[in-house]
């Protein structure tokens, strides 16, 4: 058969995707680009925030209504299969945790409902171009009163080392420049295994493979990062590694972290951030940040936008706080969204502000690139070994490091010509 995949949110959702495409095409199906050229779509849903959900329930029925054949995969598929049933009775559903099974559902001329967790060493995962996305766990051993996210991939697993090297070997020799190491919260990799192993077991054993490429590391959540961070920043010091964390803090107020039922405290936050500025040195450090969680007040928000300016933030991912069916937050006293929209509004303008401020910095610099993507207006993009993207003009060839002299800037990257 012909497929379309259609993927929404985080990194993790692409490579499960990635992993789909992978087993159908080893099963001689097809997958295809345009919508209009496919018998079956799947599509690979998000649901972390309220408008994304409804994107979601807007795509459900405008498939439902083309006459192809409809998957809907993804963390909602898992966390509200009733609501789809309703929108697309004709829909099979596969939760995120089971995509293994995607080429029989395919197959299968039946209506399914698969949510059963599979097992992720019978994972592979496809590869095509300079950047490979790579899952190693998936799962959340966090119990964050916002979240839907941790009913969607509620059953915390790793996936096997040996597994995840043999990935990164494959994906190198088809030409991988960058290996995005991605999960739902990669501190907590190795949790529910019995050989101890961690994070910094996995990066130690893919650096070793040779060939010229880097690792990104993925999300992790602060409560688990504590107990590994003294031998993670060891391994990160290796040269294969971009100097890129993707910490969470979530709100700069120590109420509203313990009404969010977050396991630190601001002033651990910042020791952490400061503990991998010190060791690694010039490291990007990103975040996300949620604005009007209930609780949050005044002060309360206040002190969020003094933490950004305190940790001056290369990246932070900004939300206005939506509640999600079956959290705990969402049963809590609610902030007007007049209120919540100003306050975003605030903190988005500080955002810019810093940012700005970050990447102006480097104009006028000559930094090192590795081009990994094509751009617009005939550039590429690359990323600095802090993982800080970079436009090159006048630059067509992907895989490449070349030195950048940087001419320009917005608060979200850099912009700049070959040095030579």
């Amino acid at each position: 058969m012909k497929a379309y995949i259609e993927t929404y949110g985080c990194t993790l959702n692409k490579g499960d995707s990635l992993i789909m495409m992978k087993l159908l095409t080893e099963q001689g199906h097809t997958i295809v680009e345009r919508e209009e050229d496919a018998d079956a779509v799947i599509l690979n849903t998000c649901v972390v925030r309220l408008e994304t959900e409804e994107r979601m329930k807007q795509r459900i029925r405008y498939f439902s209504k083309t006459g192809k054949r409809l998957i809907v995969a993804g963390c909602m598929a898992s966390s509200q299969p009733g609501t789809i049933s309703k929108l697309a009775p004709q829909a099979s559903i596969i939760g995120p945790q089971s995509v293994s099974r995607i080429s029989s559902l395919l197959e299968s001329n039946e209506v399914q409902v698969i949510l059963e967790p599979d097992d992720p060493s019978r994972y592979s995962i496809f590869n095509s171009g300079t950047i490979a996305v790579i899952p190693i766990q998936d799962g959340c051993a966090s119990s964050c009163n916002f979240c839907i996210t941790k009913l969607s991939r509620n059953y915390l697993r790793s996936f096997p080392v040996r597994r995840i090297k043999e990935w990164v070997m494959d994906a190198v020799k088809k030409g991988a420049k960058e290996i995005e190491l991605t999960g739902q919260d990669l501190a907590t990799y190795g949790l529910d295994l019995k050989s101890g192993v961690s994070l910094v077991d996995v990066l130690e054993e893919v650096t070793d493979i040779d060939g010229d490429f880097y690792i990104r590391i993925g999300m992790m959540n602060p409560e688990y990062a504590f107990r590994i961070i003294d031998r993670l920043l060891e391994v990160m010091k290796r040269e294969k590694i971009f100097k890129f964390l993707h910490i969470p803090v979530q709100s700069g107020d120590d109420k509203v972290l313990q009404l969010m039922n977050r396991k630190y405290t601001v002033d651990e936050y910042i020791s952490l951030v400061n503990k991998i500025r010190k060791e690694l040195g010039e490291t990007t450090i990103a975040t996300d940040i949620i604005v009007g969680h209930p609780g949050e007040d005044d002060e309360s928000f206040e002190n969020t936008l003094l933490l950004m300016e305190k940790l001056r933030f290369d990246k932070i991912h900004l939300a206005m706080y939506s509640p999600r069916h079956n959290t705990r937050s969402m049963r809590m006293p609610q902030i007007p969204e007049k209120v919540k929209k100003e306050r975003t509004r605030r903190a988005n303008e500080l955002y810019e502000r810093i940012a700005g401020e970050i990447f102006g910095s480097y104009v006028g610099k000559v930094v090192d690139v590795i081009t990994t993507e094509v751009g617009k207006d005939k550039s590429v993009i690359g990323r600095t070994i802090s993982y800080k993207p970079v436009v090159v003009y006048e630059f067509n060839k992907l895989g490449e490091k070349i030195q950048v002299r940087i001419t320009d800037h917005s608060f979200f990257d850099l912009r700049g010509l070959p040095s030579n």
